[in-house]
């Protein structure tokens, strides 16, 4: 058997790894023993071939069904960012979404009025986005090697997660930011009781579901990583619950559970117990 691609914890804990009892198809995850980061055991063959499914066009655009949805939450981080930023104008305010695709994200700070591009490694998401008009550039943003302190917010969303090495992407973003500017990460949350309630049923972990997926934050793994690459943490949220994934067997059972989600989406949100993590941290001045 292949040796597994992650043999370490990704956030730089020189600690050990176990085995804990959400077993997936590569495996158990594995948890640092210091701050409990979750990893995947697939090898780097099976990671490599499951990131080939970014390279489309398409990308991450919506689909009509979600596009409402997608803009009224692109606006909410939008405008969050815009609080901390203050009295920065928002048409002042520069922008970078890392990982953006094919540029969901970036038409939302555009129509709104941020001055947005982005970075993407995948050469034909990267070239939809420019050919519709974004400012993108093709590749990895450690080695693009924009000039120092030249935005003033950085947006990671769905990205932490894929790599092996997040505390040199962080590091390279605080570089780029400018003291004071802000850097947006969106993760999931194994801390919440979505993670408690499906354990290994929980899609989100899942390679053959959600590509590249080898590395799974909590609120104290995400804080060290802040931590360690220079970052001030401004605020964590978290929101949402699932009890029970999709998955065609009973509608029934998947309504109600749903409904009962939904009664526990605000206290989750209060007590930090939700599966989508925001995490606000700050350049130091």
């Amino acid at each position: 058997m292949n040796s597994a691609y992650l043999t370490a914890c990704p956030v730089g804990c020189n600690a050990a790894l176990q085995e804990t009892d959400i077993v997936l198809p590569e495996g158990a995850l594995l948890a640092c023993s210091a701050c409990g980061q979750y990893l995947s055991q697939c090898n780097a063959a099976r990671y490599q071939a499951s990131m080939q499914e970014f390279d489309d066009p398409r990308g991450t655009l919506p689909n009509a069904r979600s596009v409402a949805r997608r803009q009224q939450l692109g606006q909410r981080w939008l405008e969050k960012i815009e609080t901390l930023l203050a009295p920065l104008p928002r048409k002042e305010i520069r922008l970078l979404d890392v990982g953006c695709s094919s540029g969901a994200f970036l038409h939302i700070a555009a129509r709104l009025g941020f001055a947005a591009e982005g970075v993407e490694p995948a050469p034909q998401a990267a070239q939809a986005a420019n050919s519709a008009g974004l400012v993108v550039h093709q590749g990895l943003l450690q080695d693009i090697k924009l000039p120092a302190q030249s935005f003033d917010a950085i947006t990671l969303f769905e990205v932490i997660e894929h790599l092996k090495e997040p505390l040199a992407l962080l590091q390279e973003c605080r570089r780029i930011l400018k003291p004071g500017g802000i850097l947006l990460i969106g993760t999931a949350n194994t801390d919440s009781w979505t993670a408690r309630a499906l354990g290994a049923g929980w899609e989100y972990l899942h390679i053959d579901s959600h590509g590249g997926h080898i590395s799974f934050f909590n609120p104290q793994s995400m804080t060290l990583l802040a931590q360690r690459s220079g970052f001030v943490v401004e605020r964590i949220e978290t929101r949402n619950v699932r009890l029970r994934e999709r998955d065609g067997r009973s509608a029934l059972v998947y309504k109600a559970a749903k409904l009962v989600a939904e009664a526990l989406s605000l206290p989750a949100r209060w007590l930090g117990k939700g599966h989508d993590m925001k995490v606000f941290l700050r350049n130091p001045k």
